[in-house]
């Protein structure tokens, strides 16, 4: 039995706890993959903080550099942290100004851990604070104070970090500067006047969440949108032809990609203010269907689920925020009587065709209980996330969406029955661009899909943490693959959104001796892996390179490793949600001759390997 006395009780420093539980502080580690990853949030903790001063009226430009080894500085205009805290700014948990409202009032880091986070995972952080004429600085090792220096400057107010990722907890990591560059406009979106820079490249808005909006649905709103800012709320939003509804919400400078009060309260805010000017009693999902919107509020003191800052869970600010968004919307449809029109004749064909979609429905729900009480083509896996309780990072569940017997026999085989679920597809499913809603309650095997996501409603109800998109890696599959895309980007664009999509990777190649096996994700990989198992000098050895055509081909036992820890997934992203109906009606659309100058144009002639 383990002895338990006073020698088995340590107290650690500060940067010792962030270090050995860095989870607590950043979320996920990751390697640069994911926008989640944590040298993401690193970098967020600073300039946070830079855009703070903005927030408060001091400095208008901050300066990012991002070198090819990772090493980052951030260096703002404000006022500089004062001199005399400079170490303990940055090193003591729970030490700063954000806690004293006369200094910063409307702050992101309200919790003093950001910058004290980020020195504690870097294996190299400076900090040099520039005052009125004076400066100080300071440089840690692994967390360790190991040099400080004071003296005069000619240099502008403000402070500069330097800081450079821990490799032992952010394994082989990269910046991913497309990653970078959507937090650098969010914060231009959401600071109207502020200039960012990235290694010289600019950053700024003049017009703010407008400005957000317009970008995103650029050119497919119905109406010129609903913008309206004061001192602690912003909003704009319009609606589209889309499916469905999205939005971007922020709390004092920060996006909350889950939302969170202030979100459900502007939802409802819109529903009360169209009702009240109407004088009808429209339903929210009616009054809501097509929407895309944003909105930002500053308040004293949010109470985020983590320090991730994802959702926003201050219940007392629901009340404000819809009276506040209502008395705006009334007030503005009185003005823009004629805008006014055309959202309400929105509304009404969204309720037209939610009555039409009823009957079907229900014709639909009472076919798939005569035919099965369960899902037909659904393997469904154990462990499942709650509403109100997502799954833990190492706990997600995933449904791989696959084409055919062999390939879906394959990986139910080889899959965790505790977390992996596979839907079997019976063939090409349908292209379903352009098609109404209808569609999906009368073709079983889209209507067993959303059933088996269990999204048919909304997406709060999804069953499965990835949605995972396993086709053959030939030009069928890529269709197959394309035709999937275009079912959830058409009909459940949220899904896709929010991050929930992904592409499995699987090896293209096999090369293998009596002594190795290699498995190949590419031409350039095969050739490597060629060379390494021919042996070197006079002595080749025989090498045997089989090429998989399909998943099916894969055995049980060899796909086993390649959806187990080391699972390799490509997150399907949207750069912007103006986009999507122009790519959809470009490659799945009725355009053929216009696809087939395309491919002449950019076929590339070449042998094949």
């Amino acid at each position: 039995m383990t002895e338990y006395n006073e020698d088995k009780i340590k107290t650690l420093s500060s940067l010792e706890h962030i270090r050995l539980r860095p989870g607590m502080y950043i979320g996920r580690l990751g390697n640069g993959s994911h926008p989640d990853d944590g040298i993401y949030i690193l970098l967020k903790e600073v300039v946070d903080n830079a855009v703070d001063e903005f927030i408060m009226g001091e400095g208008e430009r901050i300066d990012i550099a991002v070198a090819p080894n990772g090493d980052v500085a951030v260096r703002d205009y404000g006022r500089g942290i004062p001199l005399g805290k400079l170490v303990e700014c940055v090193s003591v948990i729970n030490t700063g100004a954000k806690y004293n409202t006369e200094v910063f009032q409307f702050s992101v880091g309200l919790n003093g851990v950001g910058t004290k986070a980020v020195n504690a995972l870097s294996t190299r952080f400076k900090v040099i604070a520039f005052r009125e004429g004076k400066f100080a600085s300071a440089e840690f090792v692994n967390g360790e104070l190991e040099k400080e220096d004071a003296g005069k400057t000619a240099e502008r107010n403000g402070t500069l970090i330097e800081f450079s990722p821990d490799p032992a907890l952010f394994e082989d990591f990269s910046f991913n500067f497309d990653f970078i560059r959507k937090r650098l406009w969010r914060y231009a979106y959401l600071n109207a006047g502020l200039k960012l820079f990235l290694d010289g490249e600019e950053f700024y808005s003049a017009n703010g969440l407008l400005d957000l909006l317009d970008n995103e649905i650029e050119g497919t709103q119905l109406y010129e949108p609903v913008h309206y800012k004061d001192n602690t709320l912003e909003l704009a939003f319009s609606h589209t032809d889309c499916y469905g509804e999205s939005y971007f919400s922020f709390v004092n400078g920060t996006f909350t990609n889950e939302g969170g009060t202030h979100l459900s309260a502007f939802r409802e805010g819109i529903l009360k203010g169209v009702n009240e000017y109407s004088g009808k009693k429209f339903a929210g999902e009616d009054v809501r269907d097509g929407v895309v919107g944003t909105v930002a509020i500053k308040i004293k003191d949010p109470i985020f689920e983590s320090q991730t800052k994802n959702k926003l869970g201050n219940t007392e600010i629901r009340g404000w925020i819809v009276n506040k968004v209502k008395d705006v919307l009334t007030d503005y449809f009185y003005k823009h009587t004629e805008m006014a029109d055309v959202l309400i004749q929105k509304i009404q064909h969204n309720a037209k065709v939610r009555k039409d979609l009823q009957q079907v429905r229900k014709e639909a729900k009472v076919k798939a209980r005569k035919v099965a009480l369960k899902i037909p083509q659904l393997k469904d896996c154990k462990h499942h996330p709650a509403k109100n309780k997502p799954s833990r990072e190492d706990r997600e569940n995933m449904v791989f969406i696959t084409e055919g017997q062999s390939a879906s026999g394959s990986i139910v085989s080889a899959r965790d029955p505790m977390t992996q679920a596979v839907f079997s597809l019976k063939g090409k499913p349908m292209n379903v661009f352009g098609q109404q809603m209808t569609l999906l309650y009368k073709n079983d095997e889209m209507y067993n899909m959303m059933r088996a996501l269990n999204i048919e409603d909304s997406l709060g109800g999804l069953r499965y943490d990835k949605v995972i998109m396993a086709t053959d890696a030939d030009v069928d599959g890529l269709h197959i693959r394309n035709l999937l895309l275009t079912f959830f980007l058409h009909y459940f664009e949220s899904l896709v959104k929010k991050g929930h999509v992904y592409i499995l990777e699987t090896p293209i190649f096999r090369v293998r001796n009596k002594q190795e096996t290699i498995y190949c994700y590419s031409s350039k990989e095969r050739t490597a892996a060629e060379k390494k198992l021919g042996g070197r000098g006079k002595k080749k050895l025989k090498v045997e390179i089989t090429r998989f055509k399909g998943l099916g081909e894969i055995s049980p036992k060899e796909f086993k490793q390649f959806i187990g820890p080391d699972i390799r997934l490509q997150q399907v992203n949207i750069d912007k949600l103006s986009d999507v109906p122009k790519l959809l009606e470009f490659y799945m659309g009725k355009n053929t001759p216009s696809r087939k100058e395309y491919i002449m144009e950019n076929l590339v002639d070449k042998p094949l390997a």
